[in-house]
């Protein structure tokens, strides 16, 4: 997948998460509050403890030293106080703010043409809604919000320290601007090798879900341990990748902390020898420790808090990746409403190449009308372009040349919602989700009653194996329906569509799982459910077919002949060829065509 964002080396893609921020700003002020309040009440702390030391105990009076130490049981307390409301406001912005990226970029990808599957792995965009969204929760509910405390700490630590000695800050200020260097060169480090660990992460994300998906295959050819091994390796060349980014932020740790904590006791030296020389009371140098210690605390903190940034802002750019992908087919703007009733569908000079196979064309100038209620058969050999018409005429891909009308309106005119749903389909690959046997057969009408649910299985001949199941039509499939056969699964397609009750129906090689006797119950249903519809079957045995009012042929993305079954035995040569090979029907002699260019693989 090309990247849509810019590469950067520094945070600039967390900005772009400000639109899913904006939503909660109230939230995000009573946060800041919190967070504001927590740090100064830290920041409180030393300042009693000085006058704990200096007028408290110097004094001997023990109400003074009640006074201070129930001054510093209130500050705690506040401190607690606005601490857990911190915690509780930016843990909830975290989970919502993901839980709102994630339905934002699924729903955007739902919304992505086939083209778009073409060239990315679904496992990828499972490990970027998954993964890089728990990066950026971490982000949102910490770590932004203990970046800013440990700010506030550091610019409010830097100031009292510049208030208890300007001598001693001056050296504490001098030596922080040698630990920010390091900071900032191993920062961007990291987040180049974020970036790239996260990417190997949907590598192996991808490859497993692609096996998985494929397990009867890769278990039928006893390819177990090389798929292990396959996987093992996308897993080792992750970890690997994380080891060496684990190995930068080591070291900027390390780095940060000699540094901070070098300068902080050489300049604590320097204020023993002054307390020793009478120019600093204990006191004092006890206020100047707990600040020396607040703001290295605080550097080493944003330290790694810039280290979590870099990691989120690799994973935002790779969500930004998909949220700015666009999708090639799109709705006109202002879209027109489909007529009820028309002419049917027309095909006009249709031109298509795939675009993930440029130069080869799926159709090449095709022209072909449906009427309104009729029933067409397309027939031909693998490639000829059958599908392609499906995929048209659904809008899952628009052709590069020719016009597509559905009751005289251009299909491109159309809103997607409004096409689709006039339209059902059965596919040869039948999909089942995984859930019970009411919530696959109702998919495509969620508010059709049981009643209607029982009434389109038994027209798909489907009511019989439903009934006998565990728990009926409550019974759970399981993923992608392993719990059924395939013929079942197929029966469960067909009542899906039949229920939707649409005016035009798709049938992909709808009986092609079905054995003899369920084929001719669900031939007939199908016959039953295409009257007065508009019906387009894909068909490989011609025996589904001959009943239909035209049949149309194609080959290399051309129609080459129509009519009825009978009138094709003697004017198309290449379905006589078809017939021959499933009904052993005499060939008609050819011309123009050798016996090797007429043998047609249907399957």
């Amino acid at each position: 997948m090309s990247d849509a964002v810019p590469r950067s080396s520094r945070i600039g893609p967390l900005f772009a998460l400000f639109p899913f921020l904006r939503p909660y700003a109230g939230r995000w002020a009573l946060a800041f509050f919190a967070l504001v309040s927590s740090a100064g009440a830290t920041l409180a702390l030393p300042v009693t403890f000085k006058y704990l030391i200096d007028r408290g105990f110097a004094s001997g009076d023990r109400a003074h030293i009640d006074r201070y130490f129930l001054a510093l049981f209130v500050v705690s307390l506040l401190l607690a106080g606005a601490t857990a409301m911190r915690f509780y406001l930016v843990s909830w912005l975290g989970e919502r703010v993901t839980a709102d990226l994630r339905r934002a970029v699924y729903t955007h990808v739902l919304g992505m043409s086939p083209q778009f599957f073409e060239t990315t792995q679904s496992g990828e965009v499972l490990s970027r809604l998954t993964a890089d969204t728990t990066l950026i929760q971490a982000v949102v509910g910490t770590s932004l919000s203990m970046g800013l405390r440990n700010f506030f700490l550091l610019t409010g630590g830097v100031a009292m320290l510049a208030v208890t000695s300007p001598v001693l800050s001056g050296y504490i200020i001098a030596t922080l601007i040698v630990v920010v260097a390091p900071i900032v060169i191993f920062g961007r480090r990291v987040r180049r090798l974020s970036r790239a660990s996260q990417d190997k992460v949907a590598n192996a994300s991808a490859l497993a879900g692609e096996v998985l998906n494929a397990m009867p295959t890769v278990q039928s050819f006893t390819q177990e341990p090389y798929e292990a091994r396959r996987f093992a390796g996308a897993v080792e060349v992750a970890f690997n990748t994380a080891l060496t980014r684990i190995r930068a932020r080591a070291w900027l740790t390390a780095v940060v902390i000699v540094l901070v904590f070098a300068a902080i006791v050489f300049v604590l030296w320097l204020g023993a020898q002054q307390v020793m020389d009478g120019r600093m009371t204990a006191g004092q140098l006890s206020q100047f420790i707990l600040y020396a210690v607040f703001t290295a605390g605080a550097v080493g903190a944003l330290a790694e808090v810039w280290g979590e940034l870099q990691r989120a802002a690799g994973a935002t750019e790779r969500l930004l990746q998909l949220l700015a992908a666009h999708s090639p087919v799109v709705e006109a703007e202002p879209t027109v409403a489909l007529p009820a009733h028309g002419e049917g569908i027309r095909f006009d000079d249709v031109s298509f190449s795939y675009p993930s196979r440029p130069g080869i064309a799926a159709l090449s100038g095709l022209s072909l009308h449906v009427r309104a209620g009729e029933h067409v058969a397309l027939v031909g050999p693998s490639g000829a372009g059958k599908t392609t018409l499906f995929q048209l005429l659904l809008r899952f891909y628009d052709p590069q040349a020719g016009t597509i009308l559905i009751n005289g309106v251009p299909a491109r005119q159309v809103a997607f919602a409004d096409l689709r749903r006039e339209i059902g389909v059965v596919l040869q690959e039948s999909v089942i989700f995984s859930g019970s046997v009411l919530d696959n057969i109702r998919y495509g009408a969620p508010d059709a009653t049981l009643a209607q649910v029982r009434q389109a299985a038994e027209m798909a001949a489907a009511a019989g194996f439903i009934e006998e199941l565990p728990q009926g039509y409550d019974t759970f499939l399981g993923e992608r329906g392993v719990r059924l056969s395939g013929g079942q699964r197929q029966r469960i397609a067909i009542a899906r569509a039949i229920l939707k009750n649409p005016p035009i129906l798709l049938l992909d090689e709808a009986t092609s799982a079905l054995d003899a006797a369920s084929e001719r119950l669900v031939q007939t249903a199908l016959d039953n459910a295409a009257q007065n519809r508009t019906t387009l079957v894909i068909a490989h045995r011609l025996a589904t077919v001959q009943r239909a009012d035209r049949i149309v042929v194609l080959e290399q993305g051309r129609i080459v002949a129509q009519g009825r079954h009978a009138e094709l035995l003697q004017s198309s040569p290449l379905y006589a060829q078809l017939a021959a090979l499933q009904f052993g029907e005499q060939l008609k002699p050819t011309t123009g065509r050798n016996a090797a260019q007429d043998r047609v693989d249907l399957v």
